[in-house]
């Protein structure tokens, strides 16, 4: 038996919590690198923490209390890591359910020495209803969501009403959410819920320019270069709704 076996590629298939609603993954086996194994078996302990069906204790978890930005659905957690090292007095909070994205994450932390960064391998949506209190992020990233491109898809993807109002309701009065897609459809998807949740305002007039924090990613600079698109959205949650929601969604 290999040693460095990594665990089950979804953890949410080990430990369900009886969650009925529509899922934006699927259960679908990766490749993972020797390396990624590697990161898994090492430092997964360390940086990671495990799902839980109570509220996570942000300051206790990241050993200090600061700003937190949740990240759901890294990657391979290029951005993560590059935004994380340029706002050293920020935490982050990423959520990724595939252990191929967890893996290279965890080697990008050992590698650069970063402690401002925390994984929960589990769905986002049992994260957000289940982790994490009402006003206590300062921030949201979602970039590069899934975009289920056909249309009998488009029940998977994440950016649905429900979910916007469970996360505003995480958001503390004037944290933001950014979100980002290389999907038209999806961006005017994303752009049509946003905009209707009454909870958020949003910061331009529809779309966003791509901030500074953003780093370009390389899937994202080659499709650039061939013309594609890149749509950024970034809204705020407004002072008036403080403590308006305590969603618990399913």
């Amino acid at each position: 038996m290999n040693p460095l076996k990594s665990p089950p590629l979804v953890v949410t298939a080990q430990s369900p919590s009886g969650s009925t609603h529509i899922r934006s993954f699927v259960h679908r086996r990766a490749h993972i690198t020797p390396s990624q194994e590697q990161a898994l078996a090492h430092w997964l302990p360390r940086w990671s923490i495990a799902y839980q069906n109570s509220l996570l204790d942000l300051a206790a978890a990241f050993g200090r209390p600061a700003p937190t930005i949740l990240e759901i659905g890294f990657g391979m957690g290029e951005t993560t890591q590059q935004i994380a090292q340029a706002r050293p007095g920020d935490n982050f909070l990423g959520v990724e359910v595939f252990n191929a994205g967890v893996g290279a994450l965890l080697k990008r932390i050992h590698e650069n020495e970063l402690d401002n960064i925390r994984i929960i391998q589990h769905d986002a949506v049992e994260v957000l209803r289940d982790m994490i209190a009402p006003g206590s992020l300062a921030g949201a990233h979602i970039y590069f969501p899934d975009p289920w491109p056909k249309k009998r898809h488009h029940k998977r993807r994440l950016i649905q009403p429900p979910f916007i109002q469970l996360l505003a309701s995480r958001l503390a009065p004037g944290a933001y959410l950014h979100c980002a897609t290389d999907w038209q459809h999806y961006a005017e998807q994303m752009l049509d819920v946003l905009s209707g949740e009454p909870a958020l305002q949003n910061t331009c007039a529809g779309y966003a320019p791509r901030p500074d924090y953003r780093p370009l990613t390389k899937f994202e600079n080659r499709g650039l270069r061939l013309g594609h698109g890149v749509w950024d959205l970034i809204f705020t949650r407004r002072p008036e709704t403080a403590g308006a929601l305590d969603t618990k969604a399913d």
